[in-house]
């Protein structure tokens, strides 16, 4: 999405979506694509993933097995 497209969504002025943005940069977690005056950011899935079964470990939860994604979802991951 657009940084336009995404301000639509919350009831943030635009120059503290922006700094949240460069938060979201310089963590690694999206990627800026600039497209003549508009930026897209796209999601780094992978990165957010890393962060969230550190942050699991860090509190004790194990992350689930391929085996145990399948039984609770019923497909695998």
């Amino acid at each position: 999405m657009t940084a336009g497209e995404l301000a639509e969504h919350f009831e943030i002025a635009k120059p503290t979506l922006s700094a949240h943005f460069a938060i979201l940069r310089e963590a690694d977690l999206i990627e800026p694509k600039k497209q003549g005056t508009s930026i897209t950011y796209r999601l780094k899935i992978s990165v957010l993933e890393d962060a969230l079964l550190a942050f699991a470990e860090t509190v004790g939860v194990r992350p689930l097995t391929p085996t145990k994604i399948r039984k609770v979802t019923g497909r695998a991951r």
